[in-house]
């Protein structure tokens, strides 16, 4: 029997990024979940469709925390796939989350999850785990199809050890580089909420995540895509610069980077996964 009956093209697509919504698509052939539904329903089907993935498999979604730009879209979702296909998909959350939920943004179907407790979306692996932000129980993701995992890692206002080490085994890696702490102190936002973002419950700003990649940085990583940036308080071309440096200083020229956007999806990175 050949190799090639043993692979399959994992798709990672970043639907939107940003404090106005987020929302990125893992899957194969086979099987599909959304992790975070933050931006409309509408827009949300619309950039899967422009992005060739209307028909995708969808199985299920991946709530990190309650902020609306997380979870905005979550009821209307679920009542748009059932109406379409008749069917409900389950939407997994922690219970913290679950309880500091909007109550018009709860869907149907809700699925409790354990922070550290790995759990499978049809032959998808999940592995949610903690992440230090400002709501009661929040969590990164990381999916695993077969041999090839890819994570996503935003709203967390400090690198941690748990999280690197779940950084190391990724092939691809949505990554949170929110702000530069220069232009957050001199920007325009309130001084309450510059002390909210900077945190250690709030966000990672340019140097925090460098850091947070040269302590996760793996040797299976391809592909790092920078998420999650502030429009007033970052620049796409300085979060880049950060992070293209850290991958050299690294030995890791041959990863790709990507710079995630509000407006419009990133073009779909595909990964293949073996022995799964």
């Amino acid at each position: 029997m050949s190799l090639g009956l043993f692979q399959r093209e994992v798709t990672v697509a970043v639907l939107a990024s940003g404090s106005a919504g987020n929302s990125t698509y893992i899957g194969d052939r086979h099987a599909g979940v959304l992790i975070d539904c933050g931006l409309s329903t509408r827009q949300l089907l619309l950039r899967m469709e422009a992005l060739g993935l209307g028909d995708a498999p969808l199985d299920g979604v991946l709530i990190t925390h309650e902020h609306s730009d997380h979870i905005g879209a979550a009821r209307v979702l679920s009542n748009k796939i059932f109406k379409k296909a008749g069917r409900r998909i389950p939407f997994y959350m922690t219970r913290g989350t679950l309880a500091g939920a909007p109550p018009q943004c709860i869907p149907d179907g809700v699925e409790p999850i354990l922070a550290g407790e790995t759990f499978r979306v049809k032959h998808l692996e999940v592995d949610p785990f903690t992440v230090p932000h400002d709501v009661e129980d929040p969590v990164a993701y990381r999916v695993r199809v077969g041999d090839t995992a890819a994570a996503v890692i935003t709203d967390l206002g400090r690198p941690t050890a748990l999280v690197a080490r779940k950084m190391r085994q990724c092939d691809v890696l949505v990554l949170e580089y929110n702000h530069d702490t220069e232009l957050l102190m001199e920007g325009p936002y309130p001084w309450h909420l510059k002390q909210r973002i900077r945190s250690n419950h709030g966000h990672l700003s340019n140097d925090q995540a460098d850091q947070l990649l040269t302590n996760g940085l793996g040797k299976r990583l391809r592909h790092l895509v920078l998420a999650h940036l502030s429009e007033k308080n970052n620049d796409r071309e300085k979060a880049r610069s950060h992070a293209v440096q850290t991958l050299r200083k690294l030995g890791a020229d041959h990863v790709t980077v990507e710079v995630a956007r509000q407006d419009q999806p990133l073009a779909p990175l595909q990964v293949t996964a073996s022995r799964w």
